[in-house]
Order: structure tokens, then C-alpha cells, then sequence
């Protein structure tokens, strides 16, 4: 399960803003974006800023990155489905010097958490279960203070108060088998730290539990019924939960570039042997997962996450008041301590917390975000629903600056400060 980290990425401010799985209410797990609130008149629907344009600022400034070394992967700017700015830089693979691009898929990370959160939702329109289900409602063996008390919207909403083991970071993952396996077990040695209702510090079970919970109510695994239910249903011809024998083989797929201890980069998937050596995410390899822990992950190419997001409000995944309940504000995102986000505050007028998407307001705007990061890996992906605007930023290479650009992107879409 893999926890939002990655070279040039702020560790705890990501692992906030980048989901609820931070702290369940973690405000710096506020979205986003560098929009300070009182600030400049927000963008009419039908208009295209010039900051978001060809050689507009975003543009100029995703450019001077790579020009510096400082930004391998894909950045999109969509409006209203139509594609406004669309730029690659880097290899996907140098090995075999194949270049990064639209066709190419990446890795997500944490950005892919909300895929669980709408097959949910998807299983409770059509009637087979409940948010207020209690873990046991479909699940045995798991405890009674756990089985009895928590329940499907807690752990959506990163509230269970549960905390799962340590994950071994060193383990090399052999089978799709052995990855099921394994999470099923290890979030079944979850234990209560606290009442349900209360923020779970980034627990790996409020991602696997709901997954064994799809899984059981639909009676496929976790990657097939996203596959089936999301990706297909959306169009999204490029995306997948791809193995590593894929990774290896597949031309389309970017490899992570991961920076060591002594500075040289290396490409993680054919270097399984070695470790990140960065604080949060010491001694990890995204390599070593043979796939993607169910509930977590994936890969997509940036225009099928445009696919996604347009899907999400054109009744194509979710019927319209489901999802409005996905992306609803539940609950108010408070200043998490510790870290570097101790001494930022979160740059939007009011932050919330939705089912695996936090959401903020910003200039009078709604944004819905979702990043995630690891080794050699860093992506994000922003709804801007008052405008009709999304934003895809994917990177394969430690190094790279995410959260700042983020918040350039933001204030492309939005209006400059």
C-alpha cells in the first residue's frame, strides 16, 4: 500500500493534501492549490485565461523545469473536454528510448485511491450495500470493535481510527496471487486506535478493506471490477493495473527514475535490489509490488484521466446524486502538525474532506484534487467543476517539484495572484 512519497515532494505536506488518507481530516490535505482567498474575480465558465494557453505562464514555466532537469512527464490542461495545453518531456524509458507522451501511461499511486471510492458508491446505487454498512455486514474474521463499528463511510472519509502494521518495503511480490494475499491479511491485523469517527493517520486499511468489500459484494477481484466498471465505461483504453512483467515489457508504460544516497538515478523497475533513501519512504521501490495493492493505484495516460473526470459529471460512472455524494464536502480538513506542513497554511478559502477526494473553494470555486507520489513517481489530477477545467500532471523522476506545480497550474486556471 503505497504511501504518498516521492524526491522534491514535500513528504507530509502531499500526504495530506494529497488525500484523506493522510489524517482522514489532515488540512493540509487540503487540496492544493496556491490560490490565496480575497483574491482576484474567478474566471468566467467559457473562458480561456491566457496564463493556460501555449506559451502562457503554466506553459513557460512546466518548460524552464525541464529545461532545468527538474520535470520528466506529461502535463494536460482540458477545458470543457476540448484539450488546451498538452506537453511531454523526458523518456518513459530510456533504455529503450521511448519518449514520454500522451499514449503513455503512469504510474499513479495514491491518485488512484478514489477508484474504490466509486465502485462504492456505484454498489450502493444499485442497491448491494450501504455507507452505514458496518465492516461486518460483508466481511468475517475481523474484530469485534472493528466488524461492529466501522463502517463503509468512515473509512471513505478516512475516519475508521484504525491503524494497520508497518508494511515490509523490502518484500519483492512474485503474483497477482500473492499481492491479494498478502493486504487481505495485513488489514486484517488492523486495530482500533482510536473511535470511529476519529482521523486515521494515513491507514492502509480505510483503502484495503472497502476494496475486500467491493470484492466481495460484486464477486470479482478488486482490479477486474475497475477495469470493467470505471476504465472500460469511461474509455479509458490506456489505463490499467499493470504488472511488473508489463512494466518491463510494455513500451507504453513509464518507468520510475529513482534518485539514491549517492545521487545517481536509477530505473526502479529493473533495479529491484535498491531503495529510496528519503525520509518518508525510506528503503521503498515501487518495482517490488507486482501489482498494485487492491484499492490503491494503477496507471493511466493524462488523457484518459480528462476521460475520468469528465465521466464523474456526465452520468457515465455514477448517477448525479451519487455523484454529488462522492465529491460533497463531509467534514472540515484542520492543520496537520508535524512535517513541513506545520509551517504552511493551506492555500484555499475553506478545505474539506469528501469520499477519497478532498475538495476545497478557492476564489469562490470549487477544486476537487487527488495526488499521490512514490519513488520515481508523482501524479495528480484536479477538477475544477465551476469551469469546466481539468488538470493532469504525471512524472516519472524523483527531483521534481509537484506541489509547486500544482499550485502554477491552479493559479493558470483560476486567474493570477
Amino acid at each position: 500500500m503505497d504511501l504518498d512519497s516521492a524526491r522534491g515532494i514535500d513528504r507530509r505536506r502531499l500526504l495530506g493534501w494529497g488525500g484523506l488518507t493522510a489524517a482522514g481530516v489532515a488540512a493540509a490535505a487540503t487540496p492544493l492549490v496556491g490560490a490565496r482567498p480575497g483574491h482576484a474575480e474567478p474566471a468566467g465558465p467559457d473562458v480561456v485565461p491566457p496564463d493556460t494557453r501555449p506559451g502562457g505562464a503554466y506553459d513557460r514555466y512546466v518548460a524552464k523545469l525541464a529545461a532545468e532537469g527538474r520535470f520528466s512527464g506529461v502535463v494536460l490542461l482540458s477545458h470543457r473536454g476540448r484539450t488546451v495545453l498538452s506537453r511531454s518531456y523526458g523518456m518513459a524509458d530510456k533504455e529503450k528510448g521511448v519518449p514520454n507522451g500522451e499514449d503513455i501511461a503512469f504510474s499513479l499511486s495514491s491518485a488512484g485511491k478514489p477508484f474504490h471510492a466509486v465502485a462504492i458508491l456505484q454498489l450502493a446505487q444499485q442497491g448491494k450495500l450501504r455507507l452505514s454498512d458496518t465492516v461486518g455486514t460483508h466481511l468475517k474474521d475481523y474484530a469485534k470493535d472493528i466488524a461492529e463499528k466501522v463502517t463503509v463511510h468512515h473509512m471513505l472519509t478516512g475516519t475508521s481510527g484504525l491503524k494497520t502494521p508497518d508494511e515490509d518495503v523490502q518484500r519483492v511480490f512474485q503474483s497477482r496471487e500473492e499481492v491479494h494475499e498478502f493486504y487481505e491479511r495485513w488489514a486484517r491485523q488492523a486495530t482500533p486506535e482510536a473511535p470511529p469517527g476519529t482521523p486515521s493517520d494515513h491507514s492502509g486499511a480505510d483503502v484495503a478493506i472497502p476494496a475486500q468489500i467491493i470484492e466481495a459484494v460484486s464477486g470479482q477481484s478488486y482490479w477486474d471490477y475497475v477495469q470493467e466498471n470505471i476504465f472500460k465505461r469511461c474509455g479509458m483504453t490506456g489505463s490499467g493495473f499493470y504488472t511488473r512483467p508489463q512494466w518491463l515489457t510494455d513500451r507504453h508504460i513509464a518507468h520510475p527514475y529513482m534518485e539514491l544516497a549517492d545521487g545517481s538515478v536509477v530505473d526502479a523497475v529493473r533495479n529491484l535490489d535498491k531503495g529510496s533513501p528519503h525520509q518518508y519512504e525510506a528503503g521503498k521501490n515501487p518495482g517490488r509490488a507486482f501489482i498494485d495493492a487492491p484499492g490503491d493505484g494503477g496507471f493511466v495516460t493524462a488523457p484518459d484521466l480528462v476521460r475520468f473526470a469528465r465521466a464523474l459529471g456526465d452520468g457515465t460512472l455514477l448517477d448525479r446524486h451519487y455523484a454529488e455524494l462522492l465529491t460533497g464536502p463531509k467534514l472540515p480538513l484542520l492543520p496537520q502538525g508535524g512535517g513541513a506542513l506545520a509551517r504552511r497554511t493551506a492555500p484555499a478559502d475553506a478545505g474539506f474532506g469528501a469520499y477519497q477526494i478532498p475538495v476545497s473553494l478557492v476564489s469562490g470555486q470549487w477544486v476537487w484534487n487527488r495526488a499521490g507520489a512514490n519513488p520515481g513517481v508523482g501524479a495528480s489530477w484536479t477538477i475544477y467543476p465551476d469551469t469546466g477545467w481539468v488538470g493532469v500532471i504525471l512524472v516519472n523522476s524523483d527531483g521534481v517539484p509537484l506541489w509547486e506545480i500544482v499550485e502554477q497550474e491552479s493559479q493558470a486556471v483560476i486567474g493570477r495572484r
